[in-house]
Formats: structure tokens, C-alpha cells, sequence
């Protein structure tokens, strides 16, 4: 039986290091960390341009880990070297709503003409802009922006009301 492996190459702009189990890349965007690790997966550099994710038993978990850990370290060379961004369009038919980023936090006002302001938490290493309806997310780790998007389309859901009427709020429109 064979063993699983996968292999990645390196773009000539980005530099992979691998120190145990914690994984850096670094491109003209910026560098991301992260410790990857999973009993029974090895993440080695083969050489200066090769980085090589391989199970040592054919087991389920650790040839699906193997997937995971190969997927997370092409995200990461992906983020460095082009970014990601999500486009959000931001709809109201009842209230005008009123946007602002505030440190760490996107303040929505005016929602549904409630009193009291939403509040996003903005992830760090994420940049949010606000051009009249449409909102932009980027930065170089997927799982920020993607998290940082989730979070302020969560802030914008309605409970207890139908939402064939009420259809404001923030919605993803799409990612690049």
C-alpha cells in the first residue's frame, strides 16, 4: 500500500519555513504563522521550492489530515502573495443604516430604527472599508476574513420578525 503524500510547490516570491510543527510563509503582502501538526502527518521542506505533507499509515483520519494540512498551507500562499477580499452589499428598504469602523469594531446604527447601535468585531490583520453600500473585507488570512464577514453578517440578522419583508441587513455578494 502507498503511502499518501502530497506535494506543494513554492512560488519563486514566498519563502516557506518550517521549524517543528509551526509552519511560517512570508510574501510581498505580509507573513503568516501557524502550528500544523496532526499525529501520524509529517510537514517536511524538500527543498528551497517543495514543501511535502505525507501520512506515514494509510490510515482514514491521517490521509484526510493530510488533505487539511496540504489545503491550509496553499490558503496561507494564496493569502501572502494575492490576498483575499469579500464584497458585501449592505440592503434596507425601512431604515437607512449608518456604517463605521471603530478600532477593532464595525458600528451599525440606525438598523431597523433601533436605538442602540450593532457592533461587528473586526478580526486582527483585517481591513474593513465602507463605500456607500458595498463593504469590503481583506486581508492575507482566509479564516480572519471569512470570519470577520460572518460576523458582521450575523450582526445584521433579524429574529422574530418575517424575513420575506424584512430582508435589510449585510449580505456576502462575493469573494476573490
Amino acid at each position: 500500500m502507498e503511502i499518501k503524500k502530497v506535494e506543494i510547490k513554492v512560488p519563486e516570491d514566498v519563502t516557506v519555513e518550517i521549524d517543528g510543527r509551526t509552519v511560517t510563509v512570508t510574501g510581498e503582502k505580509g507573513s503568516i504563522e501557524r502550528e500544523l501538526w496532526y499525529p501520524g502527518v509529517s510537514v517536511k521542506m524538500e527543498d528551497r521550492r517543495m514543501v511535502r505533507v505525507e501520512a506515514e499509515k494509510m490510515r482514514k483520519k491521517q490521509v484526510a489530515m493530510v488533505g487539511t494540512l496540504s489545503s491550509h498551507i496553499r490558503n496561507m500562499i494564496q493569502g501572502v502573495s494575492e490576498g483575499y477580499t469579500y464584497r458585501m452589499k449592505m440592503v434596507f428598504a425601512h431604515f437607512p443604516i449608518q456604517l463605521r469602523v471603530e478600532g477593532d469594531h464595525l458600528t451599525i446604527s440606525n438598523f431597523l430604527g433601533e436605538k442602540r447601535p450593532r457592533r461587528a468585531r473586526i478580526l486582527s490583520g483585517v481591513d474593513v472599508n465602507v463605500k456607500g453600500d458595498l463593504i469590503t473585507v481583506t486581508g492575507i488570512n482566509k479564516e480572519d476574513v471569512g470570519q470577520t464577514a460572518a460576523n458582521i453578517e450575523q450582526a445584521t440578522r433579524i429574529k422574530r420578525l418575517d424575513p420575506r419583508v424584512f430582508q435589510d441587513g449585510i449580505y456576502l455578494i462575493g469573494k476573490a
